[in-house]
């Protein structure tokens, strides 16, 4: 069952990923498409998730205004930071379902019975170990310049995305929870509904633009 799953993840994650690729590197009217489409497949599914619960329009109006980041964060600059947060998600997600299946251990909370201490680090793991490569390979930065400072500030800042990613997971699957359902929907074989695919990514995206605002006001 678990090599089932495994394999639909890995699938799905090949075809999806090269698909937003193209997307965001595209910008312009090709990302507003697709993040807009994004957009109302994720409302949906919270409406099916949420409707009549106390949470419903508080998790409406943040899922648009986390998205509205999205285009902020695309924008107005640079596409190789948007990567490296979706990057960084994707990893924690990544990092945390193998870790987790091979190493099990101790739970990491009760909202989520799958989460466990090593899926957590083995999330931070991968997102630090992915970061270096693209920063070092892809990008004109490197995590270990100058004297360090820029490499130092540039890991906080993924392993803030990492932590606030497992965060938004767990928040997600608390609302889930509530409503008795195990998925959001069932448009991605393996992971079920896109908002079960970006749970993370709708709490990361804003905190980093936060960060950027605060940055930006110093």
């Amino acid at each position: 069952m678990i090599e089932k799953e495994l394999v639909k993840r890995i699938f799905s994650s090949l075809v999806l990923i090269p698909i937003s690729l193209f997307f965001i590197i595209k910008g312009e009217i090709f990302f507003n498409f697709f993040v807009i489409i994004m957009l109302l497949i994720t409302l949906y599914e919270w409406h099916f998730l949420s409707f009549k619960k106390a949470f419903y329009l508080p998790g409406f109006i943040f899922i648009i205004l986390s998205f509205y980041t999205f285009f902020i964060l695309r924008h107005e600059g640079d596409y190789r930071i948007f990567l490296l947060i979706l990057l960084t998600c994707v990893a924690t997600d990544i990092g945390g379902y193998v870790f987790g299946k091979i190493f099990k251990g101790p739970k990491l909370t009760k909202i989520s019975p799958n989460k466990t201490y090593a899926g957590m680090f083995g999330g931070f793991l991968l997102s630090v170990i992915l970061a270096s490569i693209f920063f070092n390979n892809l990008s004109n930065l490197s995590l270990v310049e100058s004297n360090g400072e820029i490499g130092i500030q540039i890991m906080l800042i993924v392993l803030s995305i990492s932590f606030i990613s497992q965060v938004g997971d767990i928040v997600i699957s608390f609302f889930k929870r509530k409503s008795k359902i195990k998925n959001t929907g069932k448009i991605i074989p393996g992971h079920g509904g896109l908002l079960d695919r970006i749970d993370g990514m709708i709490f990361a995206f804003p905190l980093f633009y936060i960060i950027e605002l605060i940055e930006f006001l110093n």
